[in-house]
């Protein structure tokens, strides 16, 4: 079976501890039969979301994990802010189970207080939200799922799993205008940032796959925080420090589509009171990308926030020297989300030293952009996809920097179709796994945005400000020639190179089709590099393993 050439089989995670692998009969450690439907942007997921929250009733349950909750954002209008509609689930009957990540002080940037509010407020409603900090000195959970459970009804079973957060800043379509409720960010993304994210709906068995994870965590008898100032902070406002118990989990809702979908996490090594469930923690992430990095020969296709750390990336180098023909485009922020003295250095220097590998492996092969707006506007990428030879493809809440790999909470989940893509070329790998629908119609979606291609296909009304469409069809035929990994690279590159020129030549005439720019690493004087490669290595992207995996260059 293709999948098992690209999926990790059981005993590749590397962490028997999980009762993920030990769920089904057959000892897979994957599930198969499921629909896995991207939705791009956080206006499509949160429409969605809204509908299936107002729709559970008595007995239903609702279970979120969260790097930030705003219990103000409006998922699609007045009357619609994430903590009312929660809030009234539970009011309902709704068993509304959360965990947040308690974070740290929001003078530097975290949401320590959104965090405590929004738990306070499903509490007074009759759900439970624990604020979670059993994570490494600096670490987070990132994690992003939401999984709704309908006992006597699994039809309606669904779990979404991707990069959206409930927050504010996420509600944004493929126009990129900004959500109207916008967190502060570098100058340059404006008071409304643009904002670029995917997120997945799942049916079928991975749904009790996710849950699963969820009860892990949940269930967790570690105290929520082991700081002695945070935990008489909890005493003296009476937070819920202990978790209720869970219904027994019912059931897998039954086969419903052609995609397996294997969840891959990163869960530190906590010492002291380790997870009962990851005991030296797991890695599922990191490994699960180096297996399919290593079947990769066509095109490397990555969106991501970060694009961070040469430890990471050298599994991607690697793949570049090993295989010639091996392309990489890359989809990253312009800027980082922060631009101050101290923060924007920390933060450059890492994508510049992981560029320059990428760039020694792979030369002209390896392209990144950034994305702007057809005002101008920076696009906020805060994406993290990865599709490979569109056979393989990855969308969860995990960056490809050594924290999101090692250190903090990462959920994300690999994809393989059953189904074989029936357009040319049919096997782009060259190695008889053929393209598959999924992967590929993920690449597609993503690139004929990009490219101006199917804006109204990706979830928004057409823009005014976009290149017309000239009716020949050649919009048409240039999105079809995208199945070919070689002239999609080409027309990434052929678009950026023509907006650049358009702004070097001071826009005259009418604004070329497209969103991409060309990115360029900016050079950090001499002395600001080695400073910010410490801080880098302590402060941003810290290493998460044990001892013995460091030295070994393993994860």
């Amino acid at each position: 079976m293709t999948r098992v050439r690209w999926l990790l089989v059981r005993g590749e995670r590397g962490n028997p501890a999980t009762r993920l692998d030990d769920r089904r009969p057959d000892g897979a450690a994957w599930s198969w039969g499921n629909e896995a439907r991207p939705l791009v942007h956080g206006a499509s997921y949160f429409a969605e979301l809204l509908a299936g929250v107002e729709a559970m009733r008595e007995g239903d349950l609702l279970l979120f994990t969260d790097w930030r909750g705003d219990p103000d954002e409006r998922l699609d209008g007045p009357g619609t802010e994430i903590g009312s509609v929660l809030c009234r689930a539970a009011g309902r009957g709704v068993m509304v189970k959360g965990l947040l990540w308690r974070s740290h002080l929001d003078g530097i940037h975290f949401s320590q207080e959104e965090n405590l509010r929004f738990g306070k407020e499903i509490a007074e409603a009759g759900g439970e939200c624990l604020l979670d900090m059993r994570v490494r000195p600096g670490g987070s959970h990132h994690q992003k799922l939401v999984v709704l459970r309908h006992p006597g009804r699994p039809e309606r079973d669904v779990a979404y799993v991707g990069g959206i957060d409930l927050c504010h800043s996420r509600n944004d379509d493929a126009r990129h205008r900004g959500d109207r409720q916008s967190l502060p960010m570098a100058a340059a993304y404006g008071p409304h940032p643009p904002w670029h994210d995917v997120q997945l709906a799942l049916r079928g068995p991975v749904v009790g796959d996710v849950e699963a994870v969820f009860r892990e965590r949940w269930e967790d008898p570690a105290p929520l925080s082991r700081s002695p100032l945070t935990r008489l902070r909890e005493h003296l406002h009476r937070e819920d420090i202990s978790a209720d118990p869970l219904p027994p989990q019912t059931p897998d809702p039954e086969p419903c589509g052609t995609h397996t979908v294997q969840l891959l996490r990163t869960y530190p090594n906590r010492l002291l009171l380790g997870y009962p469930f990851a005991p030296d923690g797991e890695r599922s992430i990191a490994r699960g990308y180096l297996k399919a990095l290593r079947r990769a020969r066509a095109l490397i296709y990555l969106e991501d926030q970060y694009l961070w750390s040469p430890r990471v990336v050298a599994g991607f180098a690697e793949a570049l020297r090993r295989q010639p023909g091996l392309r990489m485009i890359g989809v990253v922020p312009t800027f980082p989300d922060q631009d101050g003295g101290l923060t924007l250095p920390m933060n450059l220097i890492g994508r510049i030293n992981a560029l320059a590998e990428l760039r020694r492996a792979g030369g002209d092969r390896v392209t990144v952009y950034g994305l702007e707006n057809h005002a101008g506007t920076p696009v906020y990428v805060h994406a993290k996809v990865c599709v490979i030879d569109d056979v393989w493809a990855s969308v969860g809440s995990d960056n490809i920097n050594l924290r999101s790999w090692t250190h903090d909470s990462e959920l994300g989940c690999a994809v393989h179709d059953e189904s074989a893509d029936p357009r040319d070329p049919l096997d782009p790998g060259g190695l008889g796994d053929g393209a598959r629908v999924f992967a590929r119609d993920l690449r597609l979606e993503l690139m004929r945005e990009h490219l101006d291609l199917d804006l109204a296909g990706a979830g928004a009304d057409p823009d005014p400000d976009a290149a017309p469409d000239t009716g020949d069809g050649s919009r048409s035929a240039r999105a079809a020639a995208l199945c070919d990994p070689a002239a999609a690279f080409e027309a990434f590159e052929e678009a950026a190179a023509a907006l650049d020129a358009w702004y070097e030549g001071g826009r005259r005439g009418p604004r070329p089709p497209g969103r991409l720019r060309r990115y360029l690493p900016p050079d950090l004087p001499t002395g600001q590099r080695l400073p910010a490669r410490l801080l880098h290595r302590v402060l941003v992207d810290p290493d998460g393993r044990p001892m013995g995996l460091r030295l070994r260059r393993r994860f």
